[in-house]
């Protein structure tokens, strides 16, 4: 059976759900609470498990060998333990990138950038609060994790300039969109097929800074 299909087919069997409302939520701050919300317990699981999965399937898309991310150095933080600069209230995730300098000589080998994707809680739970039923937190978190790694994986090798203007990182932003949802559509059961479907390349799920 087809697992990706419009969310428009998903409108005429759930009756109830507004389209252009579960797209805004996706792709705007709506968060009207008071105070910043944080991942539960269970959704931090979900976020080991949808970073384990993006991973690996990250490594085939890419042709790279198994475990190989490893040597692509990133981390992934959530909103408790973010500094103020990594926070960020127009993305569900932020790409940050630093630089550890062990040597006094800037090209020395020793020395090394490293990525933090900084996990922005409070939009993606009000995201899904506000969009139940239809968008769950697991297919939208490996949505997350994929297009994340997309990035990390191009900007580490080389095929995209962390540091390029404006202009460039737009069209960047649409060439990622594209592969993550390529690397995703083959496993796009139900409910990851909706996220795919809720996404085009004008939505903001990241944002980078240096």
């Amino acid at each position: 059976r087809q697992a990706s299909y419009k969310i428009e087919a998903a409108v005429k069997r759930a009756k109830s759900i507004d389209i252009k409302g579960v797209v805004y939520i996706l792709a705007t701050n709506l968060d009207g609470t008071s105070g910043k919300m944080y991942f539960n317990k269970s959704e931090i699981l979900l976020i080991k498990g949808a970073f384990d999965h993006a991973e690996r399937l990250a490594e085939s898309k890419f042709r790279l060998g198994r475990g190989s991310l490893n040597s692509h150095r990133y981390e992934v933080k959530t909103l408790l333990h973010m500094e103020d600069h990594e926070r960020n209230d127009r993305a569900f995730a932020h790409l940050c990138r630093y630089f550890c300098q062990k040597n006094e000589d800037v090209d020395h080998p020793d020395n090394f950038y490293f990525f933090k994707v900084c996990l922005q809680d409070d939009r993606i739970v009000d995201a899904v609060k506000r969009s139940k039923p239809f968008i769950k937190m697991a297919p939208l978190l490996l949505y997350i994790a994929a297009h994340e790694l997309v990035h990390v994986i191009r900007f580490t090798n080389g095929d995209s300039d962390f540091d390029a203007p404006l202009e460039e990182k737009i069209r960047e932003e649409e060439k990622v969109h594209s592969i993550t949802r390529d690397m995703l559509r083959p496993i796009a059961e139900t409910d990851l097929a909706l996220v795919l479907d809720c996404f085009s390349d004008e939505f903001q799920i990241g944002d980078i800074l240096n």
